[in-house]
């Protein structure tokens, strides 16, 4: 049994407006974890985040939704690291994902922040790379509109339908990483949504 506990850490910006926006993938993604446990809702704050959690197969988990806005959600991760004296291996971030297809999951165990400003704030906060992460993919924008807008934009009605088994995935992603280990989490579901 693994006695370290771990966080997972959902990015996304807060405020109700932000609720449906592609960019809140990450806080979508750790609301769905929190619900499918049946674990306290998101009511306690703590280093500047909304954090709760239980146990999976007897190991602590820390689930947190940063509330300082995506780019600077570093100092957010590093106090509860810290708090909960988590290292960098045992902190699993989601964050949207703007380079893959819709509904995908890429899980890797470290690497660069690859132009995603909340990632890079907590690699500078940890000072290190070496965390994993799950990337959830939103898809490019169409035509010529700008990044920034997409990724504050809300998922449109075709995603809608289809975000119940977005994050159910990333849910089973995120359990298989508990479970078994990266490795294999990586293998099982790295790829594209399946759809029926």
């Amino acid at each position: 049994m693994n006695e370290t506990p771990a966080l997972i850490v959902g990015l996304g910006n807060p405020g109700r407006e932000y609720r449906l926006n592609r960019h809140n993938a990450g806080f979508l993604a750790v609301d769905r974890l929190v619900y499918r446990r049946g674990w306290p809702a998101f009511t306690r704050k703590q280093s500047n985040a909304l954090v709760t959690g239980g146990e999976i197969d007897g190991r602590r988990i820390i689930a947190a939704k940063p509330q300082t806005f995506m780019n600077l959600s570093g100092g957010s991760v590093a106090g509860l690291a810290r708090f909960y004296q988590i290292p960098p291996e045992s902190v699993m971030v989601c964050v949207d994902d703007l380079n893959l297809p819709f509904g995908s999951v890429r899980i890797r165990p470290r690497g660069t922040a690859g132009g995603q400003r909340g990632l890079q704030s907590i690699i500078d906060s940890l000072g290190s790379d070496h965390f994993p992460r799950l990337r959830i993919g939103i898809g490019r924008p169409p035509g010529q509109m700008r990044h920034a807008a997409y990724v504050l934009k809300d998922f449109s009605g075709d995603e809608l339908d289809l975000l119940d088994t977005v994050f159910d995935r990333t849910v089973e992603a995120l359990l298989s990483w508990l479970a078994d280990g990266i490795d294999l989490a990586m293998s099982k579901f790295n790829g594209p949504l399946e759809k029926d």
